[in-house]
């Protein structure tokens, strides 16, 4: 088992940052690639970002590349997701997941562990 927990979230206007952690314990979090998912009122949970065990490839969701940054330390066991230039439309619970079995793959059935998600909210 792996628990994961998130912070971060909160409240910013549009143009602004914010920085979510999500912090694991329980087996070696070396072990797993990590994504970043977001889901907002009446949408389907989204992709929207995601990182390989060793913190060497990502990947990025279109509408969030040159605004979003993943990294992973993993002496600290934490995967952290930098949000930059923040829009209204980038509003949603995010999550973040564990993957055991691949690296890179962006629908939600293939993450085992999920976190219990934290509220990101833009303001126009």
């Amino acid at each position: 088992q792996v628990q994961l927990v998130e912070s971060g979230g909160g409240l910013v206007q549009a143009g602004g940052s914010l920085r979510l952690s999500c912090a694991a314990s329980g087996r070696t979090f070396s072990n797993y690639a990590m994504g970043w998912f977001r889901q907002a009122p009446g949408r389907e949970r989204e992709f929207v970002v995601g990182v390989s065990w060793s913190g060497g490839t990502t990947q990025y969701l279109d509408s969030v590349k040159g605004r979003f940054t993943i990294s992973r330390d993993n002496t600290k066991n934490t995967v952290y997701l930098q949000m930059n230039s923040l829009k209204p439309d980038d509003t949603a619970v995010y999550y973040c997941a564990a993957d055991q079995f691949g690296s890179g793959r962006q629908h939600p059935r293939d993450y085992e562990y999920w976190g219990q998600g934290t509220q990101v909210t833009v303001s126009s």
